[in-house]
């Protein structure tokens, strides 16, 4: 059995579209007909890439925000002791949302045909990724699903939050950068050549800073268009140049060496990695595994490639630390409290102490970049600026050495 979403029209003409269960779309389309319904078109949901079938695709999946309040809900009704059918048509018919509840009654679908509720996530790899399909599966075989499912809502609610904070420690000095820029060109390109009319019609040498000044602007008005073409075609060759593995990995690598920003990113990415390998091996996901699939989360190529290594020696008998420790790309302290966990047997709880650890650093860094890259853009801001008044007023001051 299958969810399909379909499209027809009733007695008078008008179209209704709308979900139904059933075991292939011919068997939706009699269920149509019975309705009274003339079926137009029926497609089964799927958000996997179906090539040339017809089939309905969600390739962006649920939002972060969605697919937290889907977790927490049927947390809630299984603790509750609805069957795991039960409360996903529960959930169902509480969203708000079309697409949202097109993917739950898929699962649902599959759930009631008696499919683990993970192989029935595994339809929809793009709103459920392996971690979290992993942790379910965990929890189903340990029998403490609730337990893994409030887990999991904690887990996803936490990195949404820590997204954010990362984007608004980069927007705000974006913006004040693009408001600079966009300040200095319009005084180059407005008021500098009104004035330069001005100083012209006197005859006289000009300062090397308003010389300066002047031939930077003139360079603006007459090149600036090709200036623009060049910095817009290097950021496009950028982008498309971090598609390519090797490029991103290299340009990655460079990021990771920069003082302040590589601590920031070694901070984010160690925090996630900790978080989800503390959530894989609470839920029972085997050390080794749960290295494998938290690998995926780290978003920084060099780093996953590191713990993938350190995953080849954990497998090969190495204790999890040193392992990590070789690659020298993780904090420390991180390392120790694993050390602690391996030794002690609560290798799960010194995971999530360490997460922890490292998301409060990672606030601490992201609050010291925002103290730093804000006064310092703006500084950077009223100098061009002040270089320019300078740069005007200094034949101002001379004016009477100018009219001689």
């Amino acid at each position: 059995m299958g969810a399909y979403e379909y499209t027809a029209l009733d007695a008078r003409g008008r179209e209704k579209k709308g979900i139904l269960e059933g075991d292939a779309a011919r068997a939706i389309r009699a269920q149509l007909r019975e309705q009274g319904l003339t079926p137009l078109e029926v497609s089964e949901v799927s958000d996997r890439k179906s090539g040339g079938s017809r089939s309905i695709s969600f390739r962006r999946g649920i939002s972060v925000t969605e697919l937290s309040l889907f977790t927490r809900q049927l947390a809630t009704l299984t603790h509750a002791g609805l069957p795991m059918e039960e409360a996903l048509k529960a959930v169902a018919e509480q969203t708000d949302s079309d697409k949202v509840r097109k993917i739950i009654v898929g699962v649902r679908s599959q759930v009631v045909e008696g499919h683990t509720l993970a192989d029935a996530l595994g339809e929809f790899p793009n709103s459920f990724d392996e971690l979290y399909r992993a942790t379910t599966a965990a929890g189903e075989q340990s029998g403490r699903i609730d337990e893994v499912l409030n887990g999991l809502a904690d887990y996803v609610e936490d990195q949404q939050s820590m997204r954010q904070k990362v984007m608004a420690a980069l927007i705000y000095p974006a913006f004040l950068s693009i408001v600079a820029i966009a300040i200095v060109i319009a005084l180059l390109t407005t008021v500098v050549p009104d004035l330069v009319q001005v100083f012209d019609s006197v005859g006289a040498d000009l300062p090397a800073l308003t010389t300066g000044l002047i031939s930077v602007s003139d360079f603006l008005r007459v090149w600036g268009w090709l200036l623009t073409l060049g910095l817009g075609a290097a950021v496009t060759a950028f982008i498309y140049g971090m598609r390519r593995p090797a490029f991103k990995r290299a340009v990655q690598a460079r990021i990771l060496q920069v003082p302040l920003i590589g601590r920031f990113v070694r901070g984010v990415n160690t925090a996630r990695f900790t978080r989800t390998l503390s959530i894989l091996t609470r839920s029972g996901v085997p050390a080794l595994d749960a290295m494998t699939i938290g690998a995926d989360v780290v978003t920084n190529l060099p780093m996953r490639d590191a713990i993938k290594r350190a995953s080849t020696r954990v497998r090969e008998g190495e204790a999890i630390h040193r392992a990590l420790g070789r690659e020298r790309l993780f904090p420390p302290i991180t390392l120790h409290m694993i050390a602690n966990g391996e030794i002690s047997g609560e290798l799960d709880m010194m995971l999530g102490r360490a997460a922890e650890h490292q998301e409060r650093e990672v606030e601490t860094l992201r609050q010291g970049v925002m103290g730093i890259l804000g006064p310092a853009v703006i500084l950077l801001m009223g100098g061009l600026v002040l270089i320019i008044v300078l740069a005007i007023l200094q034949p101002v001051f001379n004016l009477n050495q100018l009219v001689k």
